[in-house]
């Protein structure tokens, strides 16, 4: 008699459509406030874009930059920046420049769990970090 297994399944947490929208009008207001026209790309765990909004002036390869800062702190846990020595190189160029060492993006962390990635470009690196460490602050969710 042949035993059938039964397909196992994972409850995944996730940003909302909402949240991720309220998260990019943050990242506006904060971006406009020190001069800086961005461009913000939240997604998911499993790299899925959620949300994305591009500021009139924002530098056209700000866009693909703000996913990849989003992608990267979203798969990795990690704000971007963190890598070191040959690994900054190595890992973009093995990821075929999926992941970024470039700092401005973060994980949106929930009761520990990582459920989103927002990617902040368009300013200086020191100013998208500025930008995406006040959206945590004003979502009120942990910080990296």
């Amino acid at each position: 008699m042949k035993s059938q297994t039964q397909p196992q399944t994972a409850t995944r947490h996730f940003l909302t459509t909402d949240a991720a929208l309220t998260a990019i009008g943050i990242a506006f207001k904060q971006a406009a406030d020190i001069g800086v026209a961005a461009s913000v790309a939240v997604v998911g765990p499993a790299l899925e874009l959620i949300a994305f909004a591009r500021a009139e002036h924002a530098t056209p390869h700000s866009a693909e930059t703000s996913r990849r800062k989003a992608q990267t702190a979203a798969s990795t846990s990690r704000a971007t920046g963190w890598m070191q020595g040959g690994l900054a190189v190595e890992l973009p160029m093995a990821t075929g420049g999926l992941l970024t060492n470039v700092a401005g993006g973060v994980p949106i962390k929930i009761n520990g769990a990582v459920v989103a990635g927002i990617g902040i470009a368009g300013g200086t690196v020191e100013q998208d970090a500025q930008i995406a460490a006040a959206v945590l602050a004003a979502l009120g969710v942990e910080a990296a």
